[in-house]
């Protein structure tokens, strides 16, 4: 009998790029589109900076490079990439029932891995597919965020898996990588709850450069818990409960069941944001008069977002405070007419137009937007001015949710908007123009182009 593990390595192996649907692959080069995208745009982000700092005095053999130029060690480079990815929080994201996660957080890591092979672009973006399958199914079946764990513990299984097979490794040696990575990233959800600190957008990045390293530990002949799912105190037993999943009758076509970020904010709140900036521009809407602002929305955006049981969300001082602040959100999206890195520079934050409006914004719970979640993202919202105006919005999507899939046209649009600070228009075409054959490319010849990216944004 092979183990739970195992199973899982022999898809991971025998997964192909010739498995991906049209629709698939697509959706693929939008994800890698949009996630550089972001990662470009957070290149003067200052924890960021930071953590590139660290990484520079540290060293590292420069096996793979760094968004912004440079070379270290592959795990460090899975570090650096994918904290560029996560810190602006306007990534990708699946939602689960009971999970939600953002599998673009898996790039940093097969990045890394695949050019320190010279892979193919075929073979990164079939590392990469995977990563999102092992991701969103764990997330599918085995969540936990209500047992007091985070979202990246599923994360882990799920760098290492894209990790392993973009270093080309056997299912051997893919199933030792999975089990070092889902035994030793056992992460508490206290990261996402209360007031935030930096390590909300670096969780991830660490799984990431441990799902890397336990790749590489395992080329080595290091060995992992073969049992890491159903044995005695392993992950069934220890924090998810009992569940299945049929490997074998798995394909890597998940990426088309996530969704993209239309506005820089958490992912729950796309679909209120939507109605709040259809509201703004009605005649006569005036947010310097507004009176209340009452939003009813699904369950998981209440109690993550909302000022539900992840805490108040009414203390608002940070960039990651705010961006998981409905009410925050709410309000200066109606002040500015927009939502997008501009309104988290700390001046904008703590702005008093902004502190005072987000007091004036009410947030329930319906039972009946909870069941139709996660199909749909339900958001009523009613906007009181002080002459006792009401205007109203029902949202259920937006552009970028399942119902309305970005297109290359779109996601394209978005990675200039991020990206044109830091890459003028000729860098900007060429990565977009390799991203869109990268099938047809090497992994270097994106990472050669992604070098020449800016380091700091120009005065």
């Amino acid at each position: 009998m092979t183990t739970e593990v195992q199973q899982l390595a022999a898809f991971v192996e025998r997964a192909a790029f010739e498995d991906l649907s049209p629709q698939a692959l697509e959706q693929l080069r939008i994800r890698v589109l949009d996630t550089l995208g972001v990662a470009i745009g957070a290149l003067d982000a200052p924890p960021i900076v930071a953590i590139r700092e660290l990484v520079d005095d540290l060293g590292g053999t420069p096996a793979s490079t760094l968004i912004g130029g440079g070379r270290t060690a592959p795990d460090r480079a899975a570090f650096v990439n994918s904290g560029l990815s996560r810190y602006l929080d306007f990534m990708d994201a699946y939602l689960a029932k009971g999970e939600t996660n953002h599998p673009s957080d898996n790039l940093g890591a097969v990045l890394a891995a695949a050019e320190g092979v010279d892979a193919t672009g075929a073979e990164f973006l079939t590392a990469l597919a995977v990563a999102y399958q092992v991701h969103t199914r764990l997330s599918d079946v085995a969540p936990v965020r209500a047992k007091g764990f985070d979202h990246t513990t599923q994360g882990a299984y799920a760098a290492a898996a894209g990790a392993a097979k973009a270093l080309r490794l056997p299912a051997e040696q893919i199933a030792n990588a999975i089990a070092i990575a889902g035994t030793a990233n056992v992460a508490l959800r206290v990261t996402r709850t209360g007031n935030l600190s930096h390590w909300k957008g670096l969780a991830y990045p660490q799984v990431a450069k441990e799902g890397t390293w336990s790749a590489l530990l395992a080329s080595r002949g290091i060995t992992g818990p073969e049992e890491v799912f159903e044995g005695n105190k392993g992950f069934k037993d220890s924090i998810a409960g009992p569940f299945e999943i049929d490997w074998s009758a798995e394909d890597i076509e998940s990426v088309t069941r996530t969704i993209i970020k239309k506005y820089n904010a958490e992912i729950h709140s796309q679909s209120a944001l939507d109605a709040a900036l259809d509201l703004r521009r009605n005649e006569g809407f005036d947010p310097s008069r507004i009176r209340s602002i009452e939003l009813k929305t699904f369950d998981v955006a209440y109690s993550i977002i909302g000022g539900g049981e992840e805490g108040d969300k009414r203390t608002v001082r940070t960039k990651e405070e705010a961006d998981h602040s409905l009410p925050w959100m709410l309000a200066v999206a109606l002040l500015d007419g927009e939502l997008t890195p501009r309104q988290y520079d700390t001046d904008r934050i703590l702005a008093d137009d902004v502190q005072e409006l987000m007091t004036k914004v009410t947030i329930t719970p319906d039972d009946g937007f909870s069941d139709r979640f996660p199909l749909e993202m339900p958001a009523e919202l009613a906007i009181t001015l002080d002459d006792g105006t009401l205007f109203h919005a029902e949202q259920s999507a937006y552009e970028g949710f399942h119902s309305q899939p970005l297109g290359w046209a779109a996601a394209r649009a978005k990675f200039d908007s991020l990206a044109a600070p830091f890459a003028d228009q000729d860098l900007r075409d060429e990565i977009a123009t390799i991203v869109h054959d990268l099938h047809n490319q090497r992994v270097t010849t994106l990472t050669a182009a992604l070098a020449r990216v800016r380091r700091r944004r120009s005065e």
